[in-house]
């Protein structure tokens, strides 16, 4: 009987380890800790001091929700949020949707692959050029692993990249740790002008991506397929809570921690715009050790999250457009953008600044259909959002729309 208790025990384990995902909501999570995060949060940080530590906070909260909705979409229909669109969309619409979209996936590819550079070039000293293509070779060989070796080993290698974001960004706050009250006092939600606007929307974009939102839903459904089973799909989207959680909670500690260690160790110091002088800042304030650490958590940020966004675009074209190519053609091709960038010596902080601006305003083009989809019984089923998961998530797409305007708005008339 013991036994036999025994055995029933570990076949349970067993298959809750294999429901408990711990893989595509890490692969998401990247996506929320770019180097487009590094350069908006220590912008933030520098200028503002912990002032919005809530947009933060609230961005993180509305990311757990939308990865969760996404993932469940895959789950519960078996399809990719660009696949259903594909199918809904007429031809006229669905391309213009595929172009909008493209222009998010590229601006986020833009992002890391500026950001990979920016951190070779704070260790090894190598032109922002030759470190923008090194790290287009680098994201080749990440993609070129999931090709060969499958979804797993590429989720592998992502969370080990991701372990290393996160020493890398939260390490310095040991050495010099915020001030608390000032902290807390940052959870109220305020503005101080325009700047500060166009920072929450950055920050924000950054944080809520929309590539990400895409790519959910065919991670989730790569991983697992899809069942013809109700009650296998009910356990699957129950236990990709779990995945979610801790993943994007991994995310909003490390892009906190961002904010946090700028706002108490950069504050006030000049030539901290950058993220290149951050990290002089960073190395004078607080020692070399904590320099080179933080310049390789920037580093593989960038080279996780541009094999990501490739993913991504991928996803995006396949569903959208009924078409694909290979995923290192696309690497090739989406690399130009960003090392035409470099080659013209634009300033790199400002580029990942406002390319998660841009970030910004895609969201509500995959954050609606994405919330009107999860909510329609007939593609669904059982697995429909409830009236309090509906609630959250229209409030979060009025929370984002509404920051946009505000930023047209402020920007058009001058307002500061």
């Amino acid at each position: 009987m013991a036994v036999t208790t025994l055995s029933k025990r570990q076949a349970t384990g067993r298959k809750w380890s294999r429901l408990l995902l711990m893989g595509p909501a890490f692969v998401a999570a990247i996506a929320y800790v770019d180097p487009g995060n590094v350069a908006a949060n220590l912008t933030a940080g520098a200028n503002y001091g912990y002032l919005l530590i809530w947009v933060l906070v609230a961005a993180n909260a509305m990311a757990v929700l939308v990865q969760y909705q996404s993932a469940k979409l895959g789950l519960a229909t078996g399809l990719s949020l660009p696949e259903i669109l594909g199918k809904r969309l007429g031809n006229g619409r669905r391309r213009l949707f595929w172009v909008q979209a493209e222009v998010v996936a590229g601006a986020t590819d833009m992002a890391e692959v500026i950001g990979g550079a920016v951190a070779l070039n704070l260790l090894f000293g190598l032109p922002l050029l030759a470190g923008g293509i090194i790290i287009g070779l680098a994201s080749m060989l990440l993609l070129a692993l999931q090709s060969a070796r499958g979804q797993k080993s590429f989720e592998y290698a992502i969370l080990i990249l991701l372990g290393v974001i996160a020493v890398g960004f939260v390490s310095g706050l040991f050495v010099n740790p915020p001030d608390a009250g000032s902290a807390l006092n940052g959870l109220v939600p305020r503005f101080e002008g325009t700047d500060t606007v166009l920072l929450a929307a950055g920050m924000l974009g950054a944080t809520v991506m929309p590539h990400a939102i895409y790519l959910h839903s065919a991670l989730a459904r790569d991983r697992h397929g899809f069942s013809e089973d109700p009650a296998v799909r009910t356990r699957l989207i129950r236990a990709t809570r779990f995945d979610v959680a801790g993943a994007l909670l991994l995310a909003g500690v490390v892009n906190i921690a961002m904010l946090l260690l700028a706002a108490s160790s950069l504050r006030g110091i000049e030539g901290t715009d950058t993220i290149a002088g951050a990290h002089a800042a960073v190395t004078s304030a607080l020692g070399p050790a904590i320099g080179v650490v933080f310049a390789i958590g920037l580093l593989a940020s960038g080279l996780a999250s541009t094999s990501v966004g490739c993913y991504a675009g991928a996803t995006i074209m396949g569903g959208l457009l009924k078409f694909r190519i290979p995923l290192l053609t696309r690497r090739i091709i989406t690399l130009i953008p960003a090392l035409a960038i470099l080659g013209l010596g634009v300033e790199p902080t400002l580029a990942l600044v406002l390319s998660q601006v841009l970030l910004s305003f895609g969201i509500p083009f995959a954050l609606i259909p994405l919330i009107r989809l999860t909510g329609n019984r007939e593609v669904m089923g059982i697995h429909t959002d409830s009236w309090a998961l509906k609630l959250a998530g229209w409030t979060s797409a009025t929370l984002i729309v509404g920051l946009n305007c505000i930023l047209i708005v402020l920007t058009i008339t001058g307002q500061s």
